[in-house]
């Protein structure tokens, strides 16, 4: 047996040309969907509602995005303020180190060997100290 195939012509198989434009099904029924000028200005609407809400989702994360630049910007400026401050405060505390150990080497040059004796004294007491306070606890 034989089947045969009807075969309609292009402009039959066309569903646009048949038609029109056709929008997705969004499951709402409107008295209005069998007319096409109805139908597509529908499915505009739809379209333009749904870039608005994203261009609203994008403008807000632009904006967070801003703030959060803005907030790493003025941080990085008080932390260079504070780096700067901390930087003389160790220039100047090197300095004072500086100036104490030369003085500490021009008095031992003139005392000569007596404030070697003066440290190691200092160092007996402070370790019978240490050693009285732990056997009394």
């Amino acid at each position: 047996m034989s089947q045969r195939r009807f075969r309609a012509p292009n402009s039959l198989r066309d569903r646009s040309s048949l038609l029109g434009v056709t929008p997705p099904a969004s499951g709402r029924s409107s008295p209005y969907d069998h007319h096409p000028e109805f139908t597509a200005q529908r499915y505009v609407d739809d379209l333009e509602g749904q870039n608005d809400e994203q261009l609203e989702g994008l403008s807000a994360k632009v904006k967070l995005l801003k703030d959060i630049t803005i907030g790493i910007g003025n941080e990085v400026r008080e932390s260079t303020v504070q780096l700067s401050q901390m930087n003389d405060a160790f220039a100047e505390t090197s300095g004072i180190l500086a100036g104490t150990f030369r003085r500490m080497n021009n008095m031992a040059e003139r005392q000569g060997c007596r404030w070697l004796w003066y440290i190691l004294f200092l160092v007996m007491v402070f370790w019978f100290f240490i050693v009285v306070w732990w056997f009394r606890r």
